[in-house]
């Protein structure tokens, strides 16, 4: 079956400039407001992704994290006012460091635990509505990739009209493959040039279903991303989700107050988690979908990175520092040290500095299932990475016993870290490269290559690389209590908070 109409797609600038939205004097649509989802905890990617530092805060392709490509191709069509973040607190410092230079703070919702999409953008829809009535949301997982820009950009023109007369827009992959990783979407009938009715949702299918779904031709894949009014989504949450709209209409006269975070608060400690999938779009009658093809991924496995990068003659996918002798059809990816396999067949081999994941490339979606099992013992490998990001640079746990751990640093050129104390730790630094300029109390000092200088409890310090090149450094930390919140800033380059 062809769906009449054909696709929205586009074949470079030429094609995003053939649909065209409403727009202001300044060539922005001043109501078109972005709002990115930030919350995820990217378990399937495991163990690159990690429960603190999950998939959309990581470098997988390119320089540009996967939040930050999301943010950089809706560059020039949004203002830097009208995108927004949504977030859990735990994560919010890393969402402001990582789009600090785009998206200005105040755009950083933060909710105080995850209750999945449908919670959030209620959220982020009462906030928008107040400050617009006449916004439109585009809402945006931040941990996705997409291949075409140009053809993304002529997906959400063609969108912006439904969604400004009342409709539920989503936008539907065309498969190319059975995939039993997506929910899919049955097209209906058609509303505009690529644009249907939703006939109906269908959860992730098994395989035989899913061959049937891409023959039959109607079936598309559910992207997670949806265009709609702010006004239009708060009336359909108020009928199918009542108990949702009651939580957040008591609280819509504190957004934008002094009141707001513990209104927020309050508010979630009513609400169940639940996706908008399920809570409203599969219960609505005013749901329509853009037939999409615009090279898209959710990056939600392993397998998901041929879409991306594409195989090799034997259909690997092969990342990093590796070598390899007859690979036939499978994944294998080292972040760091040298991974050497032989006739690996149909598998997933993945290397990180603290954890490897091996399994068949037909069991990668159960990695989810894997780091339930690592909670469940304990195994703190789950929740932390063994390279943290930071905005200074980063670091790496080498070691760590009773009383003491020991880290690698590495800070960029010109780069510092906060002026900060510790209140259970003393610090030992010995400069592996480059020279670190050190303030120690009221003494400033250098320290160079091969040499150390220590730090006591409860003294007020900072690190700071004044040179051209990476300062690496060796940290001994020892102390009753070594946690990262045992840090109490009192002065940051980067906007972190001060006093924890």
């Amino acid at each position: 079956m062809t769906i009449p109409g054909g696709d929205v797609k586009g074949s470079g600038k030429a094609a995003a400039k053939k649909a065209k939205a409403p727009k202001e004097k300044n060539g922005k649509n001043r109501h078109l407001h972005a709002v990115i989802m930030a919350g995820g905890r990217g378990t399937r990617f495991w163990p690159v992704s990690r429960e603190t530092f999950p998939k959309q805060f990581l470098r997988i392709f390119g320089e540009k994290t996967l939040l930050q490509g999301t943010i950089d191709r809706l560059d020039g069509e949004l203002p830097p006012d009208n995108f927004t973040v949504v977030t859990t607190v735990n994560q919010a410092e890393l969402v402001r460091w990582q789009t600090r230079d785009v998206i200005p703070a105040q755009n950083v919702i933060t909710e105080p635990m995850g209750r999945n999409t449908a919670p959030a953008i209620a959220l982020a829809a009462f906030k928008k509505r107040k400050a617009d009535k006449n916004a439109l949301l585009l809402v945006l997982p931040s941990d996705h990739y997409v291949r075409d820009t140009a053809a993304f950009i002529s997906a959400i023109r063609a969108a912006v009209p439904f969604a400004e007369a009342g409709k539920l827009v989503t936008f539907g992959i065309v498969p190319t493959r059975p995939e039993t990783g997506y929910g899919y979407i049955k097209a209906g009938k058609a509303r505009g040039k690529g644009v249907f009715r939703v006939e109906r949702f269908v959860e992730k299918p098994g395989i035989e279903k899913a061959r049937e779904f891409v023959t039959e031709g109607s079936y598309l894949w559910n992207s997670g991303i949806f265009l709609f009014s702010a006004r239009t989504v708060i009336e359909e949450i108020k009928k199918h989700m009542p108990a949702l709209y009651k939580a957040f209409a008591g609280i819509e006269k504190h957004l934008g107050t002094a009141r707001e975070q513990k209104a927020i608060e309050d508010a979630y400690g009513l609400i169940e988690e639940d996706s908008i999938d399920y809570g409203v779009l599969e219960k609505s009658k005013r749901v329509c979908v853009v037939r999409s093809d615009f090279g898209w991924s959710d990056i939600g496995s392993w397998n998901a990175l041929e879409d991306v990068t594409g195989a090799d003659h034997g259909g690997n996918v092969v990342l990093g520092n590796s070598v390899n002798i007859e690979p036939e059809g499978s994944i294998i990816f080292s972040s760091g040290r040298l991974l050497a396999t032989i006739g690996l067949r149909g598998m997933a081999v993945v290397d990180t500095h603290d954890a490897t994941l091996i399994c068949p490339r037909d069991r990668v979606q159960e990695v989810k299932k894997l780091v339930e099992k690592l909670k469940q013992e304990g195994k703190g490998e789950y929740l932390l990475p063994s390279v943290e990001e930071r905005p200074w640079g980063h670091f790496s746990l080498l070691e760590k016993g009773p009383g003491y751990q020991i880290k690698h640093i590495c800070l960029k050129p010109k780069a510092r870290l906060s002026l900060q104390m510790h209140n259970h730790r003393s610090e030992h630094w010995i400069v592996v490269s480059g020279m670190a300029k050190v303030q120690r109390g009221d003494e400033i000092f250098r320290v160079n290559k091969n040499e150390s200088t220590y730090i006591p409890v409860a003294v007020k310090h900072r690190l700071e690389n004044p040179g051209l090149i990476p300062l690496k450094i060796i940290e001994i930390q020892s102390g009753e209590y070594l946690g990262e919140d045992d840090i109490i800033r009192f002065d940051d380059v980067y906007g972190r908070e001060t006093g924890r």
